[in-house]
């Protein structure tokens, strides 16, 4: 036995139990070291965009660029700005290692310190007694293992650690590792994409303990305000483009209030059981049940005041669901129309606390079923062991086993044909893509037109429209998908409607094609690679160079030329 803080012996138990799930998440994660670039991947807002977006940046020189610096490589000038900090932790692993180990590495650090800190909270200031250690390390697990975004780092999976400091700081301890704590979590986690969320409840429930009495507690309120202002050094940024450009970008153009009440509804029942694919908390099958058996046997046994943090992490769950989708509602339209800010920014992200206090709750849930007796306790165990099951069920090598790899996906050694047959310096010409991701161009070095940003000048989203205006009026789900947000910046096709991955074993081919290759090529479009032949290319104006094929790959690469007057 050896001793925790304050001479508390941990039971040998504990510690063998927190062996083996480090072990489980070691084992969670090496796919990605073991199969390398064959290892599969989701690529949603992933391959599809943020990993290609790490390339480029290092590969630009400009990652200490200024604010107002740009890169060239993708729609003739990027800002800077719409990469983000260069003081994320993400960046600087895929700046020093090839991008499949920076992933992989970014997964085991993400998953070991969310399985440390809902360890710590729940042991602290949930769960403290020894009894509940199973529980404690069970829920940790479990969270530690569910499948979230994988560019948001910490941002939601550091919550719990962050929290457990904060609660200590609350509680009047005074240890060196809480402030540790609030210093390292921005460098590798998001304000936007979490923290903002999480320290703006946390100055609310600052503002609720001097309205009940507690006291103003200003250390409490030191450590948010530090932490708040950690982050906006670290994403001087994005502070810089909310507050001192005056630039008009594609943000401008979002209009997220469209929806009607009904949808509404069906969207808070939908995010309250599935949840959302950002912060997927897979708890719908298991989890959900357990609490509300819990809080079933908490009503039967009148306990409503002994459980009364269960019961308001119930109502708050709810709540945030309830907000996410009420956040579409186009009752909100005159108020966005007249704030802008309400649409630059989605505040609808406070759902993005959910991940933590569904698992805090299923630790709590647990207790309650636990205190029910023999049988209950042998259903609580059960629902840990049918948990880490359905979790497994989710690794990412199982999930996208049917997607292309890694390898497929970016698919360097077609790529590098393709370069070597156009045989011109890659920054001389552009190119844009057809049926495939144009991340995948931007990954191989291609200077591209088309794009995948929400984040990027306004006049440009304009100037690229022209190419795809009668392709978008034939569309009117492309229409308003471009219009309406235009985050994907694509060559869009009516008879392909929003599907971007063609794989080399399609049988699809494009017959009614109708680009405007004239702006294309004032805009310094040369080449379009296509994931699929296009039966009237002539009259494009385009002409077919030649199809690429790799056995590495999960394309057909059908290259095409815009052809000028005199065949050139």
């Amino acid at each position: 036995m050896s001793r925790a803080k304050g001479g508390e012996k941990v039971p040998a138990i504990e510690k063998r139990l927190l062996f083996f799930s480090l072990l489980a998440i070691a084992l969670y994660v090496s796919p990605y070291f073991v199969l390398g670039e064959d290892a599969h991947m989701r690529v949603h807002d992933n391959l599809d965009s943020n990993i290609a977006w790490y390339k480029v940046l290092a590969r630009s020189g400009e990652l200490f660029g200024p604010v107002d610096g740009i890169i060239p490589q993708i729609i003739n000038g990027l800002p800077r700005n719409a990469f983000g900090t260069e003081f994320s932790g993400i960046v600087w692993l895929h700046a020093l290692f090839p991008s499949v180990y920076a992933y992989g590495i970014s997964q085991a650090i993400t998953r070991v310190f969310a399985f440390i800190g809902m360890y710590l909270l729940l042991k602290t200031h949930v769960l403290p007694d020894r009894r509940w250690l199973w529980i404690r390390i069970g829920a940790a697990l479990t969270f530690a293992l569910t499948p979230f975004w994988p560019s948001g780092m910490l941002s939601t999976l550091g919550m719990p650690l962050a929290l457990w400091a904060f609660l200590n700081i609350r509680n009047g301890e005074r240890s060196w590792v809480n402030w540790a704590v609030l210093t390292f979590l921005p460098l590798y986690s998001s304000f936007v994409l979490g923290f903002f969320f999480f320290l703006s409840a946390l100055g609310v429930w600052w503002l609720i303990d001097i309205i009940r009495g507690k006291g103003w507690n200003w250390r409490f309120f030191a450590a948010i305000a530090y932490m708040t202002t950690l982050y906006l050094a670290v994403d001087y940024r994005l502070v810089h483009s909310l507050l001192f450009s005056d630039e008009p970008t594609s943000r401008d153009e979002y209009f997220h209030a469209r929806l009607p009440l009904w949808r509404v509804i069906r969207l808070t029942f939908k995010n309250y059981v599935l949840g959302h694919t950002h912060v997927m908390t897979v708890h719908g099958l298991v989890i959900l049940p357990v609490t509300l058996i819990a809080l079933y046997f908490v009503w039967k046994r009148k306990r409503w005041r002994q459980e009364m943090p269960f019961v308001v992490l119930h109502v708050l769950n709810v709540a945030l669901s309830t907000w996410y989708a009420f956040w579409f509602y186009k009752g909100w339209l005159p108020l966005t129309e007249r704030f802008d800010l309400l649409d630059k920014f989605n505040f609808a992200r406070y759902h993005f606390l959910r991940p933590m206090v569904i698992y805090v709750l299923f630790a709590m849930a647990l207790k309650i079923v636990w205190q029910e007796g023999r049988r209950w306790r042998a259903v609580g165990a059960a629902a840990i062991a049918l948990q880490l099951l359905v979790l497994i069920s989710y690794n990412e090598e199982i999930v996208y086993r049917n997607k292309p790899s890694f390898r497929e996906f970016y698919a360097e050694k077609q790529f590098a044909d393709i370069r070597e047959y156009i045989g011109r310096p890659v920054h001389t010409y552009r190119v844009a893509s057809i049926g495939i991701h144009p991340a995948i161009a931007q990954y191989n070095g291609f200077y591209t037109l088309d794009t995948y940003n929400n984040f990027y000048p306004l006049e440009y989203k304009y100037r690229f429209r022209r190419i795809i205006a009668k392709e978008l009026e034939k569309n009117k789900k492309l229409r308003e998908y471009f219009d309406e947000w235009g985050g994907r910046c694509y060559l869009f096709v009516d008879e392909l409607g929003k599907r971007y991955m063609f794989k080399k074993n399609s049988k699809r081919t494009i017959r009614h094609l109708e680009l405007n290759t004239e702006a294309f090529y004032e805009m310094g479009g040369r080449y379009i690679f296509s994931a699929l032949p296009i039966e009237n290319a002539a009259e494009n104006a385009l002409r077919l160079e030649r199809v690429f094929r790799s056995d590495e790959s999960a394309w057909t690469i059908y290259l095409y030329k815009v052809v000028r007057e005199g065949g050139r």
